[in-house]
């Protein structure tokens, strides 16, 4: 019941703020709305140390849901050491949320609005995480998928914000069509939906094979190719990554929540569920690796040159989820939702971090327009750089634990395109840690670049807003430790049994402890000349980055325009989809369905009226001519007959 609970309240909340909140006092809908996600997450830390004191194991029924023929699914709630860290991950960072954005939102006339839209998008991760039947699971997917489109364009009245929600909803589409096709072929080999029929079936789908066009495949690398597209989508992978950047249009509280615990997670936690098909399927591990490594250095190079604080943050989100999926591709599943664990604090902590700088310099968000405001805002500047020392590896932070976890699995791996994955996961490295060092020294170090105007308005945000950072600041620092070896021991392994799926050959969790030195010091080295070159460009020689924007320009514009991803899908898809309307309008539209329906009607009867409208001559002689004429006809036809 306690499971019910947890799950459902946060739909409660939204149902209650979204149709009632305008009616009451809006420090009770604060309340009301904060109060229905802290309890889910005291009820998640209970599961969770339930889970890590043994293999904790349970579905709760709760009804049918569909019932015809081969297809029978049910509403069911399924709890197990993953669904265990995945709600601590989503209540705990939604909890902090919606704290912060009392503050951060106090000036919003439509606050009951944005905290329905965030309860709900809890609900919805919530649903996904404790699916036990890919039905329930792709509820869940699209709820997210739901809510972020709602959330990213909260501020409908702003172009850019209408066209970042369409963008991330229609992006996303293209992901979930390849899921829809892995939930297909799984269900006609099987005639399943539920997980545990379909993963016992996994050693019968791997000698099965499927027809598609001219040429049969393999059935389970298939269903993996496209629960992983599905993947690749919600989680910004390269290629359907171009809805993330521009999911900062909404508020920094919802880009915190997105990129920290719900929808960009929501592939991983896929992909870690399905492990018992991936398991199975070397190639498309090895198709995910080789993705989640270019996804990682794509998004670092991009990161180097961006401007808008929060966009250097969205990137890093892109780039960390490559190395998530890299782990995954390597079979270390443990390691990669380790990896999700301690992203969640120190990525929402630089999210609301950089929500707390915005506050403060009158919501401006380009890095070039800031500098030195440490001594004005010295509490957000001390929980940013623990946010930036988390993600860049800092020894004992949390995030030294995790990536550095990665790039071992990555070099240990037997799955093909490993030793690419690890040689692009150390440059990026690399590349993370001058790009965070780089919003450091431009925010909150050198020369100030704040107008006068601003300059004297510039002020710590409020407590209410501060108090979510000091926690997140002390997690950054402390979960990476504390959480450590029920991640990466093989002496922990069992409590992952129900969970997740290992190969018998599978023994990469022993073998990261045993890689070369250099292999374990790389990541700290790059690291620490991240930071120097850093330091060098930005505050020792701050004349270094424009000399060398000039100097190799098609480079900087090349990695200014991402790639030129964007412009590509635009020449590729769009144009051709717009022309392709264009003359569906105008052929099919206007002269095939108009033409011979509501237009091509209106005129015929309007062409008949006039011909028949002739006949009325209003002579006598016509009229009597025509009775005679019909009167004829009618004396022929009976006697004919007769």
């Amino acid at each position: 019941m306690a499971l019910f609970f947890l799950v459902f309240l946060p739909l409660f909340s939204a149902l209650i703020v979204g149709f009632f909140g305008n009616k009451v006092n809006i420090t009770l809908t604060h309340l009301f709305s904060c109060l229905l996600i802290i309890i889910p997450f005291f009820i998640s830390s209970y599961f969770l140390n339930k889970s890590l004191s043994g293999d904790f194991n349970f579905v709760f029924p709760l009804a049918t849901w569909i019932e015809s023929g081969d297809l029978v699914t049910k509403w069911s709630l399924k709890l197990d050491m993953l669904t265990s860290v995945m709600l601590v991950v989503v209540t705990f960072v939604s909890s902090l949320v919606h704290v912060y954005s009392i503050g951060y939102m106090s000036h919003d006339p439509n606050q009951p609005r944005f905290f329905a839209y965030l309860s709900f998008f809890t609900f919805a991760m919530l649903i996904l995480v404790t699916s036990n039947n890919f039905l329930q699971l792709f509820f869940g997917w699209e709820g997210v998928g739901l809510a972020s489109y709602l959330l990213i364009g909260f501020w409908y009245k702003k172009d850019s914000a209408n066209s970042a929600a369409i963008k991330a909803f229609v992006v996303n589409r293209v992901g979930d069509f390849g899921f829809l096709i892995g939930i297909a072929i799984l269900y006609f080999s099987t005639k399943s939906l539920d997980f545990d029929v379909i993963f016992s079936m996994a050693g019968e789908l791997s000698s099965k094979t499927i027809p598609i066009l001219f040429w049969n495949f393999n059935t389970l690398n298939m269903a993996c190719f496209f629960l992983f597209m599905g993947a690749m989508g919600k989680s910004a992978q390269l290629f359907l990554h171009t809805w993330l950047p521009d999911a900062m249009e909404g508020p920094t509280p919802v880009s915190a929540l997105i990129h920290a615990a719900t929808m960009v997670t929501a592939g991983v936690f896929l992909v870690a569920r399905c492990s018992p098909l991936f398991e199975q399927s070397e190639y498309i591990l090895s198709f995910i690796t080789i993705i989640g490594a270019s996804t990682a250095f794509f998004a670092a190079t991009v990161g180097l040159v961006q401007n808008d604080i929060k966009r250097i943050v969205a990137y890093s989100t892109c780039s960390q989820l490559g190395y998530m999926f890299v782990a995954l591709g390597s079979g270390a599943y443990q390691i990669a939702i380790f990896h999700l664990f301690t992203h969640a604090f120190f990525k929402a902590l630089l999210f609301l971090g950089s929500g707390s700088v915005i506050h403060a310099v009158s919501d401006e968000q380009d890095i070039r327009k800031m500098g030195d405001l440490y001594k004005l805002i010295p509490f957000t500047w001390i929980t940013m750089l623990i946010g930036t020392l988390a993600l860049t590896g800092f020894p004992y932070m949390s995030g030294y634990f995790s990536k550095d976890g990665i790039i071992e699995a990555a070099f240990v791996s037997h799955t093909g395109g490993h030793f690419y994955a690890f040689y692009l996961l150390v440059i990026s490295a690399l590349l993370t840690s001058f790009y965070s060092w780089r919003l450091i020294f431009l925010t909150f170090h050198g020369k100030s670049k704040v107008s006068k105007d601003v300059f004297s308005k510039i002020h710590e945000s409020p407590k209410i807003m501060l108090a979510p950072l000091l926690i997140l600041a002390l997690c950054s620092i402390f979960s990476g430790y504390i959480f450590v070896d029920y991640f990466m021991s093989h002496d922990f392994e069992f409590l992952w049994k129900s969970s997740i799926f290992l190969a018998p050959d599978n023994h990469i969790i022993e073998e990261i402890h045993h890689v070369p030195l250099w292999v374990k010091l790389s990541p700290l080295v790059m690291m620490i000349a991240g930071f120097i070159l850093s330091f060098l460009f930005y505050i020792a020689f701050p004349f270094i980055p424009g000399y060398l924007a000039k100097s190799y320009s098609p480079l900087y514009k090349f990695l200014l325009n991402k790639w030129y991803f964007d412009e590509l899908y635009n020449f590729i898809f769009v144009k051709n989809i717009k022309r392709i309307g264009e003359f569906l309008s105008s052929f099919g539209d206007k002269k095939i369905i108009d033409g011979f329906g509501p237009d091509g009607i209106a005129s015929s009867i309007s062409y008949f009226a006039k011909q028949a409208s002739r006949l009325q001559t209003g002579y006598i002689y016509h009229y009597a001519f025509a009775m005679l004429f019909g009167l004829t006809i009618f004396i022929s036809y009976f006697f004919l007959r007769g």
